[in-house]
């Protein structure tokens, strides 16, 4: 991950840093009802607050308090973010978990973030260019199309190597369509495997676009026949190269030589533990002028002390593990 010399610890002021320690928990007993939290017993640790993350029996990830309502820290009832059923047990309040977010230090501002400046001119997506039209039952038969080029793995095995990482997409041909889940084995940029299904539906003549951006594919099945002809290719959604857990940290973006910012469409980093129909791990963005090779796309990153620096976390920067 990245990291810098100059990071800088500038006075005494609380701050956060990548340390994988989780601190500020908490452990109750309580249960949930639609958006509530009802707090029947504080256990150990600090006061209950807003924004903290509560994890237990029965609770959905990623549910947080957004505001107090009969409780001011302990026994009494709080709003969650999302509706929850789940019964009277003994959970606990963090943080910083969902996004492995740094831990407090009591020195120091610092490590400062910088701004990532991702600077790409994808060629023009095809549909046919890693499996051309086939009507296979199990595996694809996989061709270098246009934009693609085969390459020989450090195991030995060849694969097809995208001219950035993007997404993939399955197109249909006409007949009468089975849903089939078609998936995608391969490597993201930094070399780590990943897998994705892509259902197929069953409408005919459509593209069906996956969500993960692959920079290597090397194998792609099929789980039977779909009824028409179904090809594999490359598509406009763009793998962001860093984490990007929420559009408030584009700082900018600017695509096709035009002075106002892109309307193109972002998809935030899945945080969750990945599987094969999970999101991006970093993030993808879609820029509002198709890919040909020219137009070209440069977003400002803001990257936080988790992402660089001497105490970053390889999840602050890169993302949860790729699967």
């Amino acid at each position: 991950m990245p990291q810098f010399s100059d990071d800088l610890f500038l006075g005494p002021a609380q701050t956060f840093m990548g340390t994988g320690v989780r601190p500020y928990s908490t452990t109750f007993t309580g249960s949930m009802s639609g958006t509530t939290l009802t707090v029947t017993a504080l256990l150990s640790g600090a006061p209950l607050t807003v924004g903290m993350y509560v994890d237990g029996t029965s609770v959905t990830d990623g549910t947080f308090i957004t505001a107090m309502g009969t409780g001011s820290g302990g026994v009494g009832t709080y709003t969650i973010n999302q509706s929850v059923s789940a019964s009277s047990t003994t959970m606990t309040a963090n943080s910083n978990i969902p996004y492995e977010n740094p831990s407090p230090m009591s020195l120091g501002i610092g490590p400062l973030g910088r701004i990532y400046v991702w600077d790409v001119v994808p060629q023009a997506a095809v549909t046919n260019n890693i499996a051309t039209a086939a009507s296979p039952t199990s595996a694809y038969t996989l061709t270098a199309g246009t934009n693609v080029k085969s390459v020989v793995l450090n195991n030995g095995t060849t694969g097809l190597q995208l001219d950035c990482p993007r997404a993939v997409a399955v197109t249909i041909g006409t007949g009468t369509i089975t849903n089939r889940n078609v998936t995608i084995n391969g490597f993201d940029y930094y070399g780590q495997p990943m897998s994705e299904v892509i259902a197929t539906g069953t409408t005919q003549s459509v593209t069906v676009n996956g969500k993960k951006a692959f920079y290597i594919v090397t194998s792609a099945t099929v789980s039977g026949a779909v009824g028409a002809t179904t090809a594999l290719g490359t598509t406009n959604i763009l793998g962001i190269p860093v984490r990007v857990f929420n559009v408030a940290y584009v700082a900018s973006v600017k695509s096709n030589n035009a002075l106002a910012q892109d309307a193109g469409t972002f998809v935030a980093a899945d945080t969750a533990t990945a599987t094969t129909t999970t999101g991006d791990v970093r993030g993808t963005y879609t820029p509002a002028t198709a890919s040909n090779g020219i137009v070209r796309t440069v977003m400002g990153i803001l990257l936080p002390g988790i992402a660089v620096g001497p105490n970053a976390t390889r999840v602050g920067a890169l993302g949860v593990t790729q699967a």
